[in-house]
């Protein structure tokens, strides 16, 4: 018998007799005063831009005073007069020149900065990764206190493709030093709207 077999043969002979009950997860503090604070410390952390915005116009006047040079897209009907909008048929080559990506969240995390987006919210499975630039809109009141109130939040949703982005692309992998926007957007700025 090869080590191999032996040690799968161990763990098969010790088995839980009893099938036991998973952990309660309500016993994880939920700090629902503090998410606001908490998502933009951490996703400022991470490389991450909060920006608070009032409205859709706010966002306007941030990116008028705030500058893209290039192509700016975005699946946000209300920021069309500063986007070109993404098209749901659209391939990925197509958006290889896309300076800054708008588009929005379904709902944040406090303790990482994850932000929980779906195809639906931007029509093209590439845009997040493939622009120079993102920005997520997000509601501020859409966002919970840890990643198990997130999941409890996916429970029994459907979607084809879904995704938790949190701050720019980032790797320090080679030699020890981080680098920004090593596989997808180098930048990641997040309107909290409300």
């Amino acid at each position: 018998m090869s080590v191999r077999d032996q040690i799968l043969a161990k763990v098969r002979a010790n088995q839980p007799v009893d099938e036991r009950p998973l952990p309660d997860l309500t016993s994880f503090p939920v700090r629902t005063s503090e998410v606001l604070d908490q998502f933009m410390t951490v996703l400022s952390t991470i490389g991450g831009k909060p920006v608070q915005v009032k409205d859709f116009a706010g966002i306007e006047a941030y990116l008028r005073e705030n500058p893209y040079p290039g192509r700016i897209i975005s699946s946000i009907p209300a920021l069309q007069n500063l986007a070109e909008p993404i098209l749901e048929n659209a391939a990925p080559h197509e958006l290889a020149n896309v300076e800054l990506a708008i588009i929005t969240g379904t709902f944040g995390v406090a303790e990482n900065s994850a932000i929980w987006v779906t195809e639906a919210n931007f029509q093209q499975r590439a845009v997040p990764f493939i622009c120079q630039h993102l920005a997520i809109v997000l509601p501020i009141d859409a966002i919970v206190a840890n990643m198990h109130q997130a999941y409890e939040r996916l429970q029994g949703q459907e979607y084809g493709f879904g995704v938790f982005i949190a701050g720019p692309s980032k790797t320090a992998d080679i030699e020890q030093s981080l680098v920004l926007g090593a596989h997808g957007a180098r930048t990641m700025t997040v309107f909290l709207l409300g």
